[in-house]
């Protein structure tokens, strides 16, 4: 830019507003001038064109609209750059701003140093405008100022396109509200959400039996199908985590039964994807493990200032992952936390007698008796939504959690049945595990066993199995071992 200090024209019927943008932009080296009125801002600019003009919308008499309408039809006047600062950030009005042909539109309150940088790149861009077309005359210099401003806008919204492919809709909303320069560091939301996490089992070996292009190919072809079942049920990716998949399921109360639904959905996609797995030069088909729990998480913005990436934040995210972890122990591929068979309980239920959807499981006595609930429920599904196949698997106490909870594996639904065989043996399942809590190990080990004759490669029945027979091994030792101690033996 010229050595010329260059001449704003502050616009404002506030004058606390007016003092304090002449503080900021002095101290920045520009010189400035100000109007209370958009009338006496048109006077001002006809008397002494600024360089640059900051506008306030709502204003007495002539509002800033009308400034900017008038400056724009001016011969003289028409190419003076504008950027409109004002209260109102309803997109009616940005959208008049960019009609008037507005350089800029910024509300309030506002960040300084992003007026700043807007104010400095606007008028640099407005030096190298005057000095290409200062050969030109009149009717040139409208052509390429509309042809700048389409083209700006059709680059803006280019990249407003490609940022959606990096950071969700659902986040924008939240962290960017009022338009991607508001986005802030450590912006964040609490709500209930639920969160998938989706493991490929065994890749670090299947990575190190190919090369690295045959592994990016498959690996975009698999993400690709579950992104599609994910997006089918309203859910969105927060992460690929190289071999994971980390979504977010949000929309309304039943997010849980989305989640659901939507790892079912995986399960399928994923066999549709194996029939051709030779054609990755994979040397047998690919397996995933799906864990899913419901709770409350912080949607917002984390890093630095120079690198931030929005993500969530919560426990809700850390016992989806073990969840996860545990489908390798249990050998099946999804488990859910008893906060989503809560969840997706309530809804249900709700839905079938017409109550108002319950956000919060605080109608449940506790998790022993809810456990007990969901067996005696599994065949009173609502009309709302098709029935839904899930087994209680044990109560453990997951990694970093003092508390032991239910876990269930999730067999799939009335349309997609995942686990045909389970489903088939759920009864003697349901039956098997009743006598396990109830400590009769041998009526449980009768029906785990006629399980596994049924369905042989029923892990879990098989893992059950075993454990009948190590508490019975253990009742009868003790029972030897009292025999041994009676003095008449």
């Amino acid at each position: 830019m010229s050595n010329k200090q260059p001449c704003i024209l502050v616009v404002d019927d506030e004058p606390d507003n007016l003092i304090l943008l002449e503080e900021i932009l002095t101290l920045e080296g520009y010189s400035t001038i100000s109007a209370k009125s958009g009338k006496e801002a048109l006077q001002v600019a006809n008397q002494s064109p600024p360089d640059l003009i900051l506008l306030d919308v709502m204003m007495p008499e002539i509002d800033g609209f009308e400034v900017c309408q008038w400056l724009r039809h001016h011969p003289r006047l028409k190419t003076i750059p504008i950027i409109f600062l004002t209260a109102l950030d309803d997109e009616k009005s940005k959208l008049k701003g960019l009609e008037l042909m507005g350089d800029d539109y910024i509300t309030k309150p506002f960040n300084t140093r992003l007026l700043l940088a807007k104010i400095a790149n606007i008028l640099q861009l407005n030096q190298i405008r005057s000095q290409t077309t200062k050969s030109q005359n009149s009717q040139q210099l409208d052509e390429q100022s509309n042809l700048q401003l389409s083209a700006a806008l059709r680059i803006n919204q280019l990249l407003s396109e490609k940022l959606r492919l990096f950071v969700p809709e659902q986040f924008l909303s939240r962290i960017a509200p009022e338009g991607l320069n508001s986005i802030q560091l450590g912006d964040g939301k609490e709500e209930e959400l639920t969160v998938l996490f989706c493991d490929i089992r065994d890749f670090t070996a299947i990575a190190e039996s190919q090369n690295a292009r045959d592994t990016f190919k498959w690996l975009n072809s698999f993400f690709q199908q579950m992104s599609a079942c994910i997006s089918a049920n309203q859910g969105f990716i927060d992460k690929f985590l190289g071999d994971a998949i980390m979504a977010v399921f949000d929309r309304h109360e039943c997010h849980s039964l989305n989640a659901l639904k939507a790892a079912v959905m995986m399960q399928e996609s994923l066999q549709e994807f194996n029939i051709n797995y030779q054609k990755y030069n994979l040397r047998e088909p690919v397996k995933i493990g799906i864990g899913i729990h419901t709770g409350i998480g912080v949607i917002g913005t984390l890093g630095s200032e120079k690198r931030m990436d929005s993500t969530v934040i919560g426990d809700v995210v850390n016992t989806a992952s073990r969840l996860e972890s545990l489908t390798k122990t249990y050998r099946c591929s999804i488990i859910v936390s008893e906060q989503v068979i809560s969840e997706i309980e309530i809804c249900q239920n709700n839905y079938q007698t017409g109550k108002q959807i319950e956000t919060k499981r605080n109608s449940l006595n506790s998790q022993e008796n809810f456990s007990n609930q969901i067996q005696n429920n599994q065949n009173n599904q609502s009309s709302y939504c098709e029935k839904n196949y899930y087994r209680w698997i044990d109560k453990v106490k997951l990694r970093g959690k003092q508390k032991a909870v239910n876990i269930y594996e999730l067999l799939g639904t009335e349309n997609n049945l995942i686990e045909p065989e389970k489903i088939a043996t759920l009864s003697l399942f349901n039956k098997a595990i009743k006598g396990w809590k109830l400590g009769k190990y041998t009526a449980a080990l009768e029906y785990f066993e006629q399980v596994k004759m049924l369905n042989s490669i029923d892990n879990i029945a098989g893992l059950y199995v075993e454990r009948c027979r190590e508490k019975l091994g253990l009742e009868q030792m003790g029972k030897n071992e009292v025999n041994l101690a009676d003095p008449n033996f």
